[in-house]
């Protein structure tokens, strides 16, 4: 018997058990932070429109100040000069108070409503926060204005075949040590069958420019080492082949980086 017969059996994986794989299909176990779309809040606000984002402002501000007019409403005459059990009046009660507004028209009478007052001014402290930084945080997120050519080109440069393209810098500063990557995407096939998406990266004449302030041509030699390489139109359509740009650099203004 061989020195690997006589040693034990590996138990199995804990990631990969007995029957994770069934008739050639991948089966993930997701384990750990819900992945739904509005799990993630913060993400979620810095990438809506500026109109669904007040929107939502508007309408989280609403509903705190309902909430705590229904709770005034538990005492129906703890309200100076409101008319008792008027949701409108409580409301009004409660964004005035949330906002730190003094009208001397309406005023806490019971203890119960001079309760609520002390936990409503302290949750107005904490709304105003929240508003303040995520709009703060929209603001200064800071973002290229970047344009590329609406077609690349290939042809032949300085002897080699070449594929061509433009990016434009659409702001009036410079982007300081500017870097840019680009991969080709395209469908692959294995050996068992699965089709996968493969991404390869085209090696660049230039890849830095230390200086982006007008326009960069960014040439990909298509040599033998290239992917391109003796490539014909039917087969990259087969494949779905798509070209991946990506920028990223120092803007001078913000002196933070921007992709």
């Amino acid at each position: 018997m061989s020195e690997a017969d006589k040693q034990p059996a590996l138990p199995p994986s804990p990631a990969f058990r007995p029957g994770t794989l069934r008739d050639r299909e991948r089966v993930a176990i997701v384990r750990g932070q819900d992945g739904g779309r509005y799990t993630d809040i913060y993400h979620a606000v810095l990438r809506v429109p500026w109109w669904a984002f007040f929107l939502g402002l508007a309408a989280a501000f609403a509903a705190v100040n309902a909430v705590f007019a229904l709770l005034y409403l538990v005492d129906r005459g703890g309200i100076e000069h409101a008319r008792p059990g008027n949701f409108w009046d409580a409301f009004v009660f409660s964004a005035q108070t949330m906002g730190s507004i003094n009208y001397s028209v309406m005023v806490p009478k019971s203890a119960y409503v001079n309760l609520l007052v002390i936990f409503e001014a302290f949750a107005g402290y904490v709304v105003l926060a929240l508003f303040t930084g995520m709009i703060f945080a929209r603001f200064s997120r800071p973002f290229a204005r970047v344009v590329f050519s609406r077609s690349a080109v290939v042809t032949t440069f300085d002897g080699t075949l070449m594929l061509m393209f433009r990016a434009a810098n659409q702001r009036g500063n410079s982007i300081l040590d500017a870097t840019v990557t680009v991969s080709l995407a395209s469908n692959y096939t294995t050996r068992e069958g699965d089709r996968l998406r493969r991404f390869q990266e085209l090696k660049l004449v230039r890849s830095s420019n230390p200086l982006f302030a007008l326009s960069w041509t960014m040439m990909h030699p298509i040599d033998e080492t290239s992917p391109l390489y003796n490539l014909g139109m039917a087969e990259m359509i087969e494949r779905d082949m798509q070209i991946v740009v990506m920028l990223s650099g120092m803007d001078e203004t913000i002196s933070d980086r921007i992709f």
